[in-house]
C-alpha cells in the first residue's frame, strides 16, 4: 500500500524506523519498512552485522527489481533508505523502535529501559517477541503504555500476518497506530491481548500435540499422519514435517513455555516422545535427523496405504451429508454402480458388503459398534473437501468381519481415495485435530485474546491453515464438533478435551428457540 494512501493514524513515511537486531527477523522487518518508504536505522551490537544485513537486503531489492516486482527506481530508493548504526544514541530521532533480539525477558527489558533515555517521548516501542509477555517487558519501563507487541512471522517480507499485541499497560491508541502502520506496510494485522502464545503459537498447539499423541499410542506413524493432514485435511505440511522444519527443540520449548505459563493446563501437556527426540539430539532438518532422516540417500517412509481391492457390488450411499454427496459424485464420475437412500441417521454415509461406514464422531469404531449393535462398523475421517481429497483415513471395529472391512475399503478406493487404515482409537486424525484447534480458538476468543475473525485470519495467514478453525468447525457443524470433544473427553477421562465455554455458547445459538 502506498504510504500516502495509508490509514490516517498510521505512522507517516517520514517517520524513522529503528530495528534492533539484524538476524533473519530483524533484517526482514527492516526490508518491509524500507520498502514502505521509511528511513530505517538498523542496529546490532555484533560488529559488522548490521552492514552485512543491509548488503543482503539491498541484494533482495535488486532481485525484486530484476523479477519485475519492484521498479528499478523504487528498489534503489528503498536500498538507500537503509542505514547501519553502531551506537544506541544514533536512534534518538526514531518514531518507532522494533526489537528482534534474543528471546530473553531481561535482555528486552534492558534494551527498552536504556532507549527510554535516548528517544523522544512520542516514540513507540514495538517488540517482535513471539512468546514473552508484553506486560512483563513493559514492567521495567517508565512508560509501558507505549510498548506494543508487533509480532511478524518469518520470513517477514513474505508473511502477511502481524500480531499487534497489547500488554496490560499498553495504550489502545498506540496499538491502533501500529495496526494501521502494519496495514500501510501491506500486512494483515490482527489485535491480540498479551497472553501465553498470543494467537498463533497458542491455537496451533493441538496441531502438533494431537499428532504426537497418536504416534505415542501407535495409532499411525509419522508419514501416514503427515499424508492424511495434507491429502485429506488440506494443510500445506503435516505436523511432523513442520516440526522437523521448525526444529524439535524450538517447537518443544514453545510448548513447554505455553504449558508452564498456563500453570500446567493439560491442554498443553508436552509430549514424552518429543522430549526423547530432543534429548537424543534429533532436532529435525538442522541436525540431519528428526522424525525423518535427512541423511544423503536416506529413504523417506511411505504412508500406510491399503492395497487395491475389488469394487463391491452392493453399494448404497445414505443421506445428504457432505461426505455422502461427495462419495456419490465421485462414484458416478467413475461409473461405479450404486444406489441412493436419502434416509440416514447417526452420521452413516454408506453401506456395502455388510459394512456400515459412518463419519468419525470421536468414538472408536469398536465403541460405536457396541453402542449401535452393528458389528461391522467402519468410521471414516473428516476431509476438508471430500470431492477433492486424495486420501482418507478409516478405522474398523474389532468386531468387524474381514470381508465387510474389505468391502468398505474397496468402496472408498472405487471413489478414487487412497485409504489409510489406522489402529482403532477415539477419533481419527483430521477430525480430532480440527475439534481441538477449534476448541482452542474458541477459548482464545472466550478469554478476550482476540475476536473470532482475528483468530481465523491469524491461523490462515500465520501458519497457512486451509480454513480458520472456527470457520471450518461451523462448516462441519458445531453440534458434531461438540460431540467429538465430548466423546474424546469420555474416552480419555482427561480435562485436556474439556469444551470451551465460548464453543458451548456457539452451540446454543444453533438450537431453535421459540419466542413466547
Amino acid at each position: 500500500m502506498n504510504p500516502s494512501h495509508a490509514t490516517p493514524n498510521a505512522l507517516s513515511a517520514s517517520t524513522v524506523i529503528a530495528v534492533i537486531g539484524s538476524g533473519a527477523m530483524g533484517a526482514g522487518i527492516a526490508q518491509v519498512a524500507a520498502a514502505a518508504g521509511h528511513t530505517v536505522k538498523l542496529f546490532d551490537n555484533r560488529a559488522g552485522a548490521a552492514e552485512t544485513a543491509i548488503a543482503n537486503i539491498r541484494g533482495q531489492f535488486t532481485r525484486l527489481a530484476e523479477k519485475g516486482k519492484l521498479s528499478k527506481d523504487a528498489a534503489q530508493s528503498a536500498a538507500q533508505r537503509l542505514v547501519a548504526v553502531i551506537r544506541e544514541d544514533e536512534l534518538s530521532d526514531a518514531g518507532l523502535v522494533i526489537e528482534a533480539i534474543v528471546e530473553n525477558l531481561q535482555a528486552k527489558q534492558t534494551l527498552y529501559a536504556n532507549l527510554e533515555d535516548v528517544v523522544g517521548p512520542d516514540c513507540i516501542f514495538g517488540t517482535n517477541t513471539s512468546s514473552i509477555s508484553v506486560t512483563a517487558i513493559g514492567s521495567a519501563l517508565k512508560h509501558p503504555e507505549r510498548l506494543v507487541g508487533m509480532h511478524f512471522f518469518n520470513p517477514a517480507p513474505l508473511m502477511a500476518l502481524v500480531e499487534i499485541v497489547s500488554g496490560l499497560a499498553t495504550e489502545r491508541r498506540i496499538a491502533d497506530i501500529l495496526f494501521a502502520t502494519a496495514l500501510a506496510w501491506g500486512k494483515t494485522p490482527v489485535h491480540a491481548r498479551s497472553t501465553p502464545g498470543f494467537i498463533v503459537n497458542r491455537v496451533a498447539r493441538p496441531y502438533y500435540s494431537e499428532a504426537l499423541r497418536q504416534v505415542h499410542e501407535g495409532i499411525a506413524n509419522c508419514a501416514t499422519l503427515d499424508a492424511l493432514m495434507r491429502e485429506a485435511g488440506g494443510f500445506r505440511m503435516g505436523p511432523f514435517e513442520l516440526i522437523d522444519m521448525i526444529g524439535l527443540d524450538i517447537n518443544f520449548a514453545v510448548t513447554q513455555s505455553v504449558w508452564n505459563a498456563f500453570f500446567n493446563d493439560p491442554r498443553f501437556t508436552p509430549s514424552l516422545i518429543q522430549q526423547e527426540y530432543v534429548a537424543a539430539g534429533w532436532l529435525g532438518r538442522k541436525s540431519g535427523r528428526g522424525f525423518y532422516d535427512y541423511a544423503a540417500g536416506a529413504a523417506r517412509p511411505e504412508p500406510a496405504t491399503e492395497a487395491p481391492l475389488t469394487i463391491p457390488a452392493d453399494i448404497v450411499v445414505l443421506g445428504t451429508s457432505a461426505p455422502a454427496e461427495a462419495l456419490a459424485a465421485r462414484l458416478a464420475s467413475r461409473e461405479v454402480p450404486f444406489r441412493r437412500d436419502n434416509r440416514a441417521a447417526d452420521g452413516v454415509i454408506a453401506t456395502t458388503g455388510g459394512a456400515v461406514l459412518s463419519l468419525c464422531d470421536g468414538r472408536s469404531a469398536t465403541r460405536r459398534a457396541s453402542n449401535t449393535g452393528i458389528a461391522s462398523t467402519v468410521v471414516v475421517d473428516l476431509a476438508l473437501d471430500y470431492s477433492q481429497a486424495a486420501r482418507v483415513a478409516i478405522a474398523a471395529a474389532m468386531q468387524c468381519a474381514p470381508r465387510a472391512l474389505e468391502a468398505a475399503i474397496g468402496l472408498l478406493q472405487a471413489a478414487g481415495y487412497k485409504v489409510s487404515r489406522l489402529k482403532d482409537a477415539p477419533g481419527l486424525p483430521v477430525m480430532r485435530t480440527l475439534a481441538m484447534l477449534a476448541n482452542e480458538a474458541a477459548d482464545a476468543v472466550n478469554q478476550g485474546v482476540a475476536d473470532e475473525a482475528g483468530v481465523n485470519t491469524a491461523m490462515c495467514l500465520g501458519v497457512g491453515y486451509p480454513r480458520g478453525p472456527l470457520e471450518w468447525a461451523r462448516g462441519v457443524g458445531l453440534p458434531h464438533i461438540h460431540r467429538v470433544l465430548d466423546n474424546l473427553a469420555e474416552s480419555y477421562g482427561e480435562d485436556r478435551y474439556r469444551i470451551s465455554p465460548y464453543l458451548q455458547q456457539l452451540l446454543f445459538t444453533t438450537v431453535s428457540v421459540r419466542t413466547p
